[in-house]
C-alpha cells in the first residue's frame, strides 16, 4: 500500500472515529458512563496483572475522551490524541479541567516527543488507527524508560485470508492497520522489546484483542 494511499485511508478513519464516539456516547449519561469507564481500567489492570506504583510516570497515548488516565489521579501522567481538541469541543464527556493531574497533548503519536520516557507507557485500541505505524512504535519505544513497560493492545486478525482482504479493501474503515498477533509481537521485539506477557483479552470471530505487555532493555 502507497503512502499516499494510508494517509487517505487514515484521514477517513479520523473522521470515522469521532462521529462513532459522538454516536456511541449519545445515549450514554457523563457521570454514568465515566464511573462505567473507571470501573473497566480498574478490572483491565487487574486482567493484566499491573499495578504501577506510586511515583511512576505514566504515558496514555492515543488516549481517547476517556481513557486509562482516568484511573491514575495520584501519579504523574501525560496523554496524548490527535483529536483531544474535537473530543473539548464535541464531546460532553471530556474535559480536560477536570484531570488537573493530567498533561494533555493534543499530537498524533507520529509527532509524539518527550523531554523525559516514561516508566508505564500504554497504548491501548490506538495503534490499529494511526498513520504511521512504524514511526508510532519507534516514538512509543523512545518514550519508554529503560526497564520500562510498553502495554499495547491490539485487534489482531484470526485468518490470514482476512487479513489480507482487508488490507486490500476498507472493510475496517476505523483501523487502517491489519495485522495478526505474531506480526505485532515481532514488531516490538525487533526494537528490542521483551515480551513478559500477552493476555488474550477478548476473543471475536474474525480478531481477537490482545494486550501485549513489553519490558525495554
Amino acid at each position: 500500500m502507497s503512502s499516499t494511499t494510508k494517509k487517505w485511508r487514515w484521514q477517513i478513519a479520523q473522521r470515522a472515529e469521532i462521529r462513532w464516539w459522538q454516536n456511541y456516547l449519545r445515549q450514554r449519561p457523563v457521570g454514568e458512563y465515566l464511573n462505567w469507564k473507571r470501573a473497566y481500567w480498574r478490572e483491565f489492570l487487574q486482567r493484566c496483572a499491573l499495578a504501577p506504583p506510586p511515583g511512576a510516570r505514566i504515558l496514555d497515548a492515543g488516549c481517547g475522551p476517556a481513557g486509562i488516565f482516568l484511573h491514575f489521579p495520584q501519579h504523574e501522567v501525560i496523554a496524548c490524541d490527535p483529536l483531544l481538541d474535537q473530543y473539548t469541543h464535541k464531546l460532553d464527556h471530556f474535559e480536560p479541567a477536570n484531570y488537573p493531574g493530567v498533561r494533555f497533548l493534543p499530537c498524533a503519536l507520529e509527532d509524539l516527543s518527550l523531554t523525559k520516557p516514561c516508566d508505564y507507557v500504554f497504548c491501548l485500541n490506538a495503534i490499529n488507527h494511526v498513520a504511521q505505524l512504524d514511526r508510532c512504535l519507534d516514538r512509543l519505544v523512545a518514550a519508554t524508560h529503560r526497564e520500562g513497560y510498553l502495554i499495547l493492545s491490539i485487534d489482531a486478525h484470526n485468518y490470514w485470508g482476512l487479513k489480507y482482504l482487508f488490507r486490500t479493501l476498507p472493510g475496517d474503515i476505523l483501523h487502517p492497520h491489519q495485522y495478526d498477533l505474531a506480526e505485532y509481537q515481532a514488531m516490538l521485539t525487533r526494537r528490542g522489546l521483551r515480551i513478559e506477557r500477552s493476555v488474550c483479552y477478548r476473543r471475536e470471530r474474525i480478531f481477537d484483542y490482545h494486550v501485549l505487555i513489553a519490558r525495554k532493555a
